[in-house]
């Protein structure tokens, strides 16, 4: 049994798996739908508005038994830049990394210009990071940019 008192918080132990630290908790569902965790079959544990020593208040993601592809941890530098990935192996942490927005985004985010070509043809968005901080991209089409608090998630 653990044992809880004001200054922890129990949460089970994960064995083999991710964990996505340092979320914004402001957008922490919204990573949750960008990694489709409702499609995952083995345990998932959200946390929001943890209080954090770096951060005041942050969100974690813990999926048991689930390694998700490097491309799939960089989408969530477009919303919430500072998140941490821990890799979890027999109850160690094996790798520990920042995500990182990669120099173009490829069918991710929608173009906000309703005149642009993607929002009137069946084709894949393609987005170039202008900024990384705070997050500004420019649609590779028409060239409108978008910045972080505007973007909108296909």
């Amino acid at each position: 049994m653990t044992k809880i008192n004001n200054d922890s918080l129990a949460v089970a132990a994960l064995k083999n798996g991710t964990v996505i630290d340092r979320i914004n908790p402001e957008v922490l569902f919204k990573v949750a739908d960008l990694l489709d965790i409702k499609a995952i079959k083995t345990s998932v544990t959200i946390g929001v508005n943890l209080d954090s020593k770096k951060m005041g208040k942050k969100g974690i993601i813990k999926v048991a038994d689930t390694y998700f592809t490097q491309e799939t941890l960089n989408r969530i530098a477009l919303i919430s830049p500072q998140a941490k990935i821990n890799i979890i192996r027999n109850y160690e942490v094996t790798e520990k990394h920042h995500v990182s927005l990669p120099d173009t985004i490829v069918d991710i985010v929608k173009c906000n210009n309703p005149k642009c070509i993607t929002n009137n043809e069946p084709m894949p968005t393609v987005f170039h990071v202008v900024d990384r901080n705070p997050v500004t991209l420019c649609c590779h089409y028409c060239e409108h940019k978008v910045q972080q608090n505007e973007l909108t998630l296909k």
